[in-house]
């Protein structure tokens, strides 16, 4: 995985509560058996009609800022436990995903394939939807090692909470078996003294 330290972006809003993980990842699109080009098909019904065309005034369609930040409604990545969702959103483009509630599920996931979730008061994300609405390029910084989430205009100045694993994990660029090499000396040290 890609380290993850600090990141400049626009947001891309997506005001949608409830977003499953069939709207982010249709399951017809689930037989690849490798991570790559997911992203082609993220949210692929709200991006295109029966035709295969381009939904003009969906958000990613008409949208072209080449955000990292996704700024997403409450209860984001309910629905099916499919660890799809995080790879389509991933291999997209996006870095963060930012909303007021997700799925335990997804959120997990998320994380363990290098996607940054940060949760936020619902008064918070009205904010910052509002903020993107009157400038949607509002440039945004998200600082891991500070856990913070800020706009450039300083309107927007949150700290996030996150696991000191996932933490670690995402600023080394570990997946789960890279964090177990990176303590390794530690685990035999421990076995050694049973």
């Amino acid at each position: 995985m890609e380290k993850f330290l600090k990141l400049d972006s626009t947001i891309m809003p997506l005001n949608i509560e409830n977003i499953d993980t069939d709207q982010i990842i249709p399951a017809r699109f689930l037989k690849a058996v490798t991570r790559d080009g997911f992203g082609d098909n993220l949210f692929r019904d709200w991006r295109y009609d029966n035709d295969e065309k381009l939904i003009e005034d969906f958000n990613l369609n008409n949208i072209k800022n080449d955000s990292k930040i996704l700024l997403a409604g409450r209860n984001f990545g309910c629905g099916s436990s499919r660890e799809h969702a995080a790879w389509a959103i991933y291999d997209y483009g996006f870095r963060v995903v930012v909303s007021s509630f997700f799925a335990d599920i997804f959120r997990n996931n998320a994380l363990n394939n290098g996607l940054l979730i940060i949760q936020l008061d619902q008064h918070k994300i009205d904010k910052i939807f509002d903020l993107v609405s009157k400038n949607i390029d509002s440039s945004f910084s998200v600082d891991l090692n500070e856990q913070r989430f800020y706009s450039s205009d300083g309107k927007i100045d949150e700290r996030f909470e996150i696991n000191d694993y996932n933490k670690t994990c995402l600023i080394n660029g570990y997946d789960n078996i890279d964090y177990l090499l990176s303590i390794k000396d530690k685990i035999l040290k421990f076995e050694s003294n049973k």
